[in-house]
């Protein structure tokens, strides 16, 4: 089952900040790709951003910023998209999001619910113990395209 990441109201649910900023945003993707590593499990985090429409590929965690629309619109048009749209699980607290999920045909967990799935309570907020990936993070940051303007 594919798992659809709110990003954005991760860090928020998470982290506790409403304006998130490329430290918060690879802090959680590495603790979720890190998370992700220990199954077979695989998922999309969705950030708004005007980086352009384009996926970057952490292993079982693809990182997708939204251009054009934002995260929630391209979540739930992943979701009604889909070829199977009752597998596909989003990961939000956002109740509009999830009604709008639900109407496209998908299920909605709680933040806390994916975390308990997939190695225990949630992040505490503080910087994952062990680095994953941060070499090709930080390449993707490095990248001009890739920083908001």
């Amino acid at each position: 089952m594919p798992y659809l990441l709110d990003g954005n109201n991760l860090i928020g649910t998470v982290r506790r900040t409403a304006r998130p900023g490329p430290d918060d945003r690879r802090d959680l993707i590495a603790e979720i790709a890190e998370r992700l590593r220990r199954t077979r499990a695989r998922a999309t985090i969705f950030f708004d951003g005007p980086r352009g429409d384009r996926t970057t590929s952490l292993g079982p965690l693809a990182v997708r910023v939204a251009d054009g629309e934002s995260a929630d619109d391209a979540i739930v048009r992943a979701v009604a998209g889909s070829k199977t749209p009752v597998e596909s699980i989003v990961v939000t607290a956002d109740r509009g999001l999830a009604a709008r999920v639900r109407d496209a045909g998908g299920k909605v967990v709680s933040p806390e619910t994916f975390f308990a799935r997939f190695g225990g309570a949630a992040p505490s907020g503080s910087k994952p113990e062990s680095a994953v990936d941060v070499e090709e993070w930080a390449r993707y940051f490095a990248d001009e395209s890739n920083r908001d303007a």
